[in-house]
């Protein structure tokens, strides 16, 4: 069935425009509400989040009143990481939770992600029943006068995040000596992020944590690491950490500016895990998207990798149902289902500096665990129609994927969130990776 609202993370566009407007808040709070209103007979709750988005205090309100309306409490966290949001729905018992969030995006999109109560994200099934409930009349099966739901501010919830975080890293480990640069990417975990690293010892010097509405991901956080890198060399740090907007995802940087992306740190916290028993079984889980070379280090020590669809809901779906503890993707979204329902870029973060900690070595040291194959992925930008259904460009893809054989690996794909069509090539060969993903990139721009 064809989705009108919901992509692959929520429903998500550009604020004020399209799918995302106070309208459309309004009537997904007012479905949302009556979808799990029928559910049982208890007196029903959902618990809201936010980054640090303008239009944030539009979609909001628009919420509060669509859940309200048909009956349901709200619990109000304000400016919570989504994974934090997660944890409160589960812990507060909540029927459904909202973060209201578009990642790594600049300050003009906006998105909402739901949450079950059990502190996963909705099923696919779930979602289009929501839809269908979405473009009902707005004046149809409202709550009774004396049944309208409340509204509550939630005091404490940044607090009980940081203790649950804190509470992931190892007894009897510190950060004792250990220089940070936290950047927070001016979005949802500004104050969270560097107060759980202080209070767990460590020297912290803050990035991206003076957000004014239209700041979040500029220039800062896990998509642009260049001021991250900087302030690492300038203030002789020991590790460098971004996040993103809603800080459900990390990158790492070692202490002389060198990126480490999500695969190599699956691949560390597989090697630690395994060493201490603790891998529920023999392998973890990620995406279409990771490196062949993490393929290959993970057989070396005889772990399997399991691979799902992009997108982080995928992957924790393929681990719930196979049984596995530890997955992710290689843009920093790192799952450990010990700790949290969904990718949380904090607890992956204490996960490597606990490694650090145990092994007394430098973050260059461990965190570089597998030499990748040559990887090449470039963005395509489009508009309206959509270039992979050009015959000219199916017929490259093709040719080129036939080119490359058994030694490389081809992935053309749509975003799930963005106007953008990915290609990704993997070869033994550098210059072979580059050429045919320029190749296949250009030929998508000229039938965009």
């Amino acid at each position: 069935m064809k989705r009108k609202y919901f992509g692959t993370d929520g429903i998500r566009g550009t604020a004020n425009q399209g799918s995302m407007t106070p309208e459309i808040s309004l009537r997904l709070g007012m479905a949302a509400g009556r979808y799990f209103r029928s559910c049982s007979v208890k007196r029903h709750t959902v618990v809201i989040g936010k980054d640090t988005r303008l239009s944030g205090y539009s979609l909001e309100p628009a919420l509060v009143a669509g859940f309200t309306s048909v009956g349901m409490d709200v619990s109000l966290c304000g400016t919570l990481p989504t994974p934090g949001v997660a944890m409160m729905t589960r812990s507060l018992r909540a029927d459904l939770g909202v973060m209201i969030s578009a990642s790594h995006n600049n300050f003009r999109d906006n998105g909402l992600k739901l949450f079950g109560p059990d502190g996963y994200k909705l099923s696919d099934e779930i979602e289009l029943e929501i839809e269908a409930l979405m473009d009902e009349p707005l004046n149809q099966n409202l709550a009774d006068s004396d049944k309208i739901g409340r509204t509550y501010r939630m005091e404490g919830a940044t607090s009980r995040y940081i203790e649950i975080v804190k509470a992931t890293f190892p007894r009897g480990l510190r950060l004792t000596g250990i220089r940070i640069v936290i950047d927070c990417a001016n979005g949802a975990a500004y104050r969270v992020a560097p107060r759980a690293l202080y209070e767990l010892g460590a020297e912290i010097i803050p990035l991206g944590v003076t957000p004014d509405g239209f700041n979040i991901n500029e220039k800062v956080g896990s998509t642009d690491t260049r001021a991250l890198k900087k302030a690492v060399i300038e203030y002789r740090a020991d590790i460098g950490i971004a996040l993103d907007g809603d800080a459900d995802r990390c990158i790492v940087v070692d202490e002389n500016a060198n990126e480490i992306d999500g695969d190599q740190l699956i691949a560390l916290i597989a090697q630690q895990w395994q060493a201490a028993g603790k891998l529920s079984k023999p392998g973890v889980v990620t995406t279409l998207m990771s490196n062949l070379g993490l393929e290959n280090y993970l057989e070396s020590l005889g772990l399997t990798l399991e691979r799902s669809d992009v997108g982080d809901r995928y992957v924790v779906e393929k681990m719930r149902a196979d049984g596995y503890n530890l997955g992710g993707e290689q843009s920093g979204h790192v799952v450990l289902s010990d700790f949290s329902t969904t990718g949380d870029g904090m607890i992956a973060a204490l996960q490597v500096l606990a490694a650090s900690v145990k092994t007394e070595k430098p973050i260059s040291e461990i965190a570089n665990v597998f030499t990748p194959a040559p990887q090449k992925l470039i963005n395509v930008h489009f508009e309206e129609s959509n270039p992979l259904e050009d015959k000219d460009v199916l017929a490259l893809i093709k040719k080129v994927d036939k080119r490359l054989g058994k030694s490389g690996r081809l992935l053309i794909r749509k975003s799930g969130t963005e106007r953008l069509i990915r290609v990704m090539v993997e070869a033994e060969d550098s210059n072979d990776t580059q050429t045919a993903a320029e190749e296949i990139a250009e030929a998508i721009r000229k039938a965009a």
